[in-house]
């Protein structure tokens, strides 16, 4: 793609970044077959490449960001499918974030979106107000019919009971059982460890049962992704610091283990996001160049010999942050089968759920076409239970489904000696 950027706009590190990513598009359209919002909506503009012109248009001429470059750019799930797509290697993820950014710091949107979002940006990220405002939405079940779309629609998010907080999420370290072959911190995450603690306990179960010894570190906590796809850069930026900080602080670290992959990509992405940054930057790509999957850590340690268990079989999904950010396809399938887990895998594999952060909160209608989608070619299956390695995906197709869906993680510590994911 030929680009007419000035010499004085490429001085600036990021429109220079921009312009390298733009010009490795070459048109070709091969990410519009596996977009799901223009598998969905037919819109060239809700592909990658519609919206690669639009950034394009409103980077080059330094515009401020529109009404309709908000709305598609909005649309975009960050799947990141079309990069796994693209024979060029187009850098879609670092190009729309700074479309985020740039519609965050230019466009100024409704004054109830606005709140809404600033709401999002605040309870999200922090465990204790996430508790909070899941036990308000219970309470205010009879008020629902008074409340705004969003909030409705928010609350039919919502779990209908909560579980209890796991002492599993606060700083110690698990000691390894035999000898110790790693030693690892744990991300406990924010979502996750309120709406499904089991996922934690049962990651250091299985890490310690292998040889790993386990650290929660003190002052780690959200990775920044929901606000960071928000355009919100100071404060992703923010919980990059200090996931960093926490990190350094831990002796001997052999890895960073991660059991969302939405903290995953984003973690891994560390380096990048703070490359600018001279008292970060070296830190930050030291943290991401030993940031795991926990099935990449599993993977290289191996699986201790697998007890026998009466188990189903698994439809695995391939979250899209695994599959495509990530680009971890094979492990947490080879994991699985080692465990002795009949696996099956879904048409369409590659398209997202509709889960994405926060988008099945701020997309509602697109959201649920894509989950329902997806829960269809779950059940099509004919499996027993769906397995899945994000805790966004898991809640999601929950919704959607009346088969069990459980985290990889807790299928194989049930197969190395663990207790039996609650649900199965």
């Amino acid at each position: 793609m030929q680009t007419l950027f000035s010499e004085a706009q490429l001085a600036d590190p990021h429109t220079a970044e921009a312009n390298r990513i733009l010009r490795k598009c070459v048109h070709c359209g091969f990410c519009i077959a596996t977009c799901p919002t223009y598998v969905l909506l037919g819109d060239e503009l809700d592909s990658p490449r519609g919206r690669i012109y639009m950034i394009k248009d409103m980077l080059e001429n330094d515009k401020p960001a529109s009404a309709k470059v908000t709305k598609h750019i909005d649309r975009c799930l960050s799947c990141f499918s079309c990069m796994t797509t693209c024979p060029s290697g187009v850098d879609y993820m670092h190009l729309v974030d700074q479309a985020r950014a740039r519609i965050e710091d230019t466009f100024r949107r409704p004054l109830p979106e606005r709140m809404f979002r600033e709401m999002l940006a605040r309870v999200l990220p922090s465990p204790t107000l996430m508790r909070l405002a899941l036990f308000g939405a219970r309470l205010a079940e009879p008020l629902k019919g008074y409340l705004t779309k969003s909030l409705r629609n928010m609350m039919d998010l919502a779990p209908r009971s909560i579980p209890a907080p796991s002492p599993v999420d606060r700083p110690q370290v698990f000691r390894a059982l035999g000898d110790r072959r790693m030693r690892v911190a744990l991300m406990t995450g924010c979502a996750q460890q309120v709406l499904r603690p089991a996922i934690n306990e049962a990651t250091v179960r299985l890490l310690t049962r292998h040889g790993c010894e386990v650290v929660v570190a003190k002052g780690a906590g959200c990775c920044g992704a929901l606000v960071h796809h928000m355009g919100r850069k100071r404060q992703s930026l923010a919980a990059a610091r200090a996931n960093v900080a926490a990190w350094q602080r831990v002796a001997d670290l052999d890895a960073v283990v991660i059991n969302a992959s939405g903290c995953g990509t984003t973690v891994k992405d560390y380096g990048v996001m703070l490359a600018g940054d001279r008292d970060w930057a070296a830190p930050a790509a030291h943290i991401a160049g030993i940031t795991r999957d926990v099935t990449e850590v599993m993977a290289e340690l191996g699986l201790k010999e697998t007890v026998p268990v009466d188990a189903p079989v698994i439809a695995y999904h391939a979250a899209c942050s695994l599959q495509h950010g990530q680009r971890i396809i094979d492990q947490p399938k080879a994991l699985l089968a080692d465990a002795g887990f009949e696996l099956r895998e879904p048409a369409e594999g590659h398209l997202c759920c509709g889960s994405a952060g926060t988008y099945n909160i701020l997309q509602p209608v697109l959201a649920a076409r894509l989950r329902d989608r997806k829960a269809a070619n779950l059940e099509k299956t004919g499996a027993g239970a769906i397995a899945t390695g994000n805790i966004g995906c898991l809640v999601q197709i929950s919704q959607a489904v009346d088969l069990p869906v459980v985290h990889t993680v807790e299928l194989l510590d049930w197969a190395t000696g663990g207790p039996r994911p609650e649900g199965l």
